[in-house]
């Protein structure tokens, strides 16, 4: 396994979960005032297994998918760790960009 490769991994995920922590917040006082009614943050078909309204399950997985990764790192665990990565990001950073100053 490429140390270089393992710990953008875990600096990416880092930034995740920070960012995970204060968009769950946001979304817990969205739902207090009835605007957040959905039912899941990703479509199924978005590649990750879990479903969730909230970004703390989906952290969660990326997490299991990297200590898999660790175990066996080839390309058949990289890539779809990769994706859900950087459907994260992209996700947070628009939801952060619509409900902050």
């Amino acid at each position: 396994m490429s140390e270089a490769v393992n710990q953008q991994l875990i600096d990416n995920i880092s930034i995740i979960l920070k960012k995970s922590l204060s968009a769950d917040a946001t979304l817990a006082a969205l739902r207090e005032e009835k605007k957040a009614g959905f039912a899941a943050i990703f479509k199924q078909d978005a590649g990750f297994k879990c479903t969730a309204n909230t970004f703390q399950p989906y952290v969660e997985e990326i997490a299991d998918d990297l200590l898999i990764w660790q175990k066996t790192p080839n390309e058949t665990n990289l890539i779809p760790l990769v994706k859900k990565i950087e459907q994260l990001f992209t996700v947070l950073n628009n939801f952060e960009n619509s409900y902050t100053d």
